[in-house]
């Protein structure tokens, strides 16, 4: 008996916290709203920072069209 007690507090447990223990952004609106703002940021530039590190936002040295390589 005493292990269903333990199963059923268990479950109410978890099943009532929602994400994590603490919240990672503020309570207050225009807080939050300026953290979401921050945060989005920052993975938008992500891809350009990627970008940067591995030296793809070099520019392209190849030409526009394919050529063969014959004298004309």
């Amino acid at each position: 008996m005493r292990k269903w007690i333990l199963i059923v507090v268990a479950a109410c447990g978890l099943a009532s916290s929602t994400g994590c223990l603490l919240p990672i952004y503020s309570a207050d609106p225009a807080r939050r709203a300026q953290q979401l703002i921050y945060t989005s940021e920052d993975l938008r530039t992500f891809l350009d920072e990627w970008e940067r590190i591995w030296f793809l936002d070099q520019p392209s040295h190849m030409k526009p069209y394919r050529t063969n390589g014959l004298v004309i």
